[in-house]
């Protein structure tokens, strides 16, 4: 996935754009979770794999330092 598919990522799909902006401070996947949690009416379940699947497919463009 090259830099294109990213920025299309994000402009197209909300929960991506509130999770890279939670990553814009030192922060946790459950804590990423907590604000979800807060701010849409779902699962925490399936918050949680949501927010693990776009987790991963940042770490697969390498788009995040660990």
């Amino acid at each position: 996935m090259g830099a294109g598919e990213f920025s299309g990522i994000i402009r197209s799909n909300e929960t991506a754009a509130f999770i890279v902006d939670c990553l814009k401070e030192e922060t946790t996947l459950d804590a990423i979770v907590d604000r979800m949690c807060a701010k849409y009416d779902a699962p925490r379940e399936t918050i949680a794999a949501d927010v693990a699947e776009i987790i991963n497919t940042l770490r697969g463009i390498h788009a995040l330092e660990e």
